[in-house]
């Protein structure tokens, strides 16, 4: 059986002791997929961004908050596991300069100047061992297919799940699941406890027994 790290929730970078950026990642998938891979047999580390929804027991969690927090604690668990499926939706933005009080109200416009914050599964994949494998998630809001597989072979991962905005909080998912090459292996849809097992049911197909009897 294999190691997994699964990223899961949002990130939050800071503008001030009390603003944040984020999203509305609920981590409701990343805790489908803990349970799948779970049920399946296999050891879960779960990296978590500040989430309300309860990770299964069995799994290890470590909490996070920002990009930068969730990319060293996945670099260090990852570093003695077997795979990485990154579900999380980390904030890809994050302020110049965050304020050490909190900013004041004074009637005139507030301009933030941002800049990209580390990609978590680009970095971990581009030194992962010849032995491990990563999954990434690719969620879009238009030419979803074709942004997927730009974002597999831009990120060096082993397959990609792409899904749309509306999967952003909700009960459920639908998804495309595309291995490296671009070879779409299957169309899942339905609650996300259900795609979740699908996905993990395709990883243990063509990641992980290719890897085990290899």
């Amino acid at each position: 059986m294999a190691h997994i790290v699964i990223t899961s929730g949002p990130t939050r970078q800071y503008l001030d002791p009390v603003r944040y950026l984020t999203n509305a990642s609920s981590g409701r998938m990343g805790t489908a997929l803990a349970q799948a891979a779970l049920d399946l047999g296999h050891e879960v580390t779960v990296v978590s961004g500040p989430v309300n929804v309860e990770y299964p027991t069995k799994a290890k969690v470590s909490w996070v908050t920002t990009t930068q927090e969730m990319l060293e604690e996945a670099r260090i668990a990852f570093s003695n596991a077997d795979g990485l499926i990154g579900a999380a939706a980390p904030c890809d933005y994050m302020p110049e300069h965050v304020e050490t009080s909190k900013l004041q109200k004074n009637g005139n416009d507030l301009t933030l100047h941002l800049k990209e914050t580390p990609d978590i599964v680009a970095t971990l994949a581009a030194n992962k061992l010849s032995k491990q494998w990563v999954v990434a998630f690719a969620l879009e809001t238009q030419d979803i297919r074709f942004r997927a597989i730009v974002k597999l072979s831009r990120k060096a991962c082993d397959m990609i799940v792409s899904n749309s905005a509306q999967a952003m909080n909700s009960q459920d998912n639908n998804v495309e699941v595309i291995l490296r090459g671009g070879t779409i292996l299957d169309q899942l849809h339905g609650p996300k406890s259900l795609v979740a097992a699908g996905i993990l049911r395709l990883i243990d197909k063509h990641l992980i027994a290719p890897t085990v009897h290899s």
